[in-house]
């Protein structure tokens, strides 16, 4: 995959699991990851470079980019702007 633009590729973290405390998380209950890892990053806008680069972990916001499945894995496509922190 290559992104065009200032558009960014990324792969979520798995959710979490269990709890601090322990407690099993049940699927219903999960909230979506706001944290992921970088696959791929397209060359900038107008002349801009990208401020993030592949294998970044990274920081999101909740509602942030366009899911897509591809080759039995979950990514997300947004612009480099939904870019919270990284890590």
């Amino acid at each position: 995959m290559k992104p065009i633009n200032d558009r960014v590729v990324v792969k979520p973290a798995p959710a979490e699991e269990k709890t601090k405390g322990g407690i099993i998380i049940p699927d219903t209950a999960k909230e979506k990851p706001q944290r992921g890892e970088i696959i791929a990053v397209g060359p900038g806008k107008d002349g801009v470079a990208m401020t993030v680069a592949k294998g970044d972990i990274v920081l999101y916001g909740k509602y942030a980019g366009q899911e897509l499945h591809y080759e039995g894995n979950d990514y997300l496509i947004m612009r480099e702007d939904d870019i919270l922190v990284i890590m």
